[in-house]
């Protein structure tokens, strides 16, 4: 029985100490948008396309991958189209919010969007 008890109590250090010593390495920003009634199919690609091109030219962006819902569950909202970015720090995606190739897209995407879905998190280790 103390042999388990001792098991535990090292198991709970480790655990405390791995969880405190984590740094985090990708923070994610997802997007999500529906897209006005109005919008034709040839505006809505363009905005898949414009937002595709900010990796590589804002270079605080790591990664960059989009696609359409497919869920056949239904709960989506009408959020249609998904976009994830990764960044190294908090500081890099306000440098991305900031970046004239942001702005102009945002001028490509404001009249054609409905609503927008963000949200933004640091990835965890798997424990």
């Amino acid at each position: 029985m103390k042999k388990l008890i001792l098991s535990i109590f090292i198991a709970s250090i480790s655990l405390v100490a791995f969880s405190q010593g984590t740094k985090h390495t990708e923070l994610r920003h997802i997007v999500l948008f529906t897209f006005k009634d109005s919008a034709t199919k040839e505006q809505v690609a363009n905005v898949v396309k414009n937002f595709a091109g900010l990796y590589g030219k804002v270079p605080e962006v790591k990664k960059f991958e989009w696609g359409l819902n497919m869920s056949p569950e239904h709960l989506d909202q009408g959020f249609t189209h998904c976009f994830q970015l990764t960044f190294s720090s908090e500081k890099d995606l306000a440098s991305y919010s900031q970046n004239p190739a942001h702005k102009q897209f945002q001028a490509i995407l404001k009249p054609v969007m409905d609503k927008v879905f963000v949200v933004d998190y640091w990835v965890e280790p798997n424990p």
